[in-house]
């Protein structure tokens, strides 16, 4: 199976074990081109506006959405030259062959994504999910499924990396929830390797 590679600098390892493997790395790009990418991504990116049924009514998803997948998977696609360059460094620094981006934009504190794990179909088996973030930070919550319920709080900053390993998916959810403190805007890329069937789904989830 494929393994998370070790980064070289300021990684912080939250979770090895036979449920999987978490590991942040801050600073993973520079603060200037974060700043850069989150721009050309802000203004150029066609985020949509989904909704979704909850509790019997159709209700907003509290994020705006985007998903490319990368040339060398789908050669007709054209991501902003900034996803391209951000695939680049995120592959390079993991080796992990990614061939799909998700993004979220989350606008202000009260845009959120609900605790969730990754749907196994839609990626897979064995290759880690990739979170590349820029912008403001946000605070991501990991919680076991199963008792003793470990919960793992990261704050994820702008140039950040989070890697979570595919065994995760099975035994912990993530969700990003709102906040009562002010916070810019957060851009959230999230690298995948998604089986050839899964070329035209993208789900509600991409944290």
């Amino acid at each position: 199976m494929p393994q998370l590679s070790l980064l070289e600098h300021g990684e912080t390892v939250y979770l090895d074990d036979a449920s999987g493997r978490i590991t942040y790395t801050p600073g993973l790009v520079e603060p200037a081109t974060a700043d850069v990418w989150f721009a050309q991504l802000r203004d150029s990116v066609e985020w949509k506006a989904e909704r979704r049924v909850m509790y019997d009514r159709e209700v907003d998803v509290p994020r705006l959405t985007g998903h490319y997948h990368l040339p060398s998977f789908e050669p007709t696609s054209t991501p902003p030259g900034a996803i391209l360059e951000a695939a680049r460094e995120v592959i390079a620094r993991t080796g992990v062959p990614f061939t799909s981006v998700g993004l979220n934009l989350y606008r202000d504190d009260r845009d959120s994504v609900a605790p969730h794990n990754d749907h196994l179909y839609e990626i897979v088996e064995g290759y880690p999910i990739a979170l590349l973030s820029l912008g403001g930070t946000r605070r991501m919550t990991i919680r076991a499924k199963e008792p003793p319920r470990r919960v793992i709080h990261v704050d994820l900053e702008a140039g950040s990396l989070l890697m979570m390993s595919y065994e995760t998916q099975l035994h912990y959810t993530h969700g990003v929830p709102k906040t009562k403190q002010p916070v810019g805007p957060r851009i959230s890329l999230a690298f995948r390797v998604k089986p050839e069937r899964s070329r035209v789904s993208t789900g509600f989830y991409s944290t």
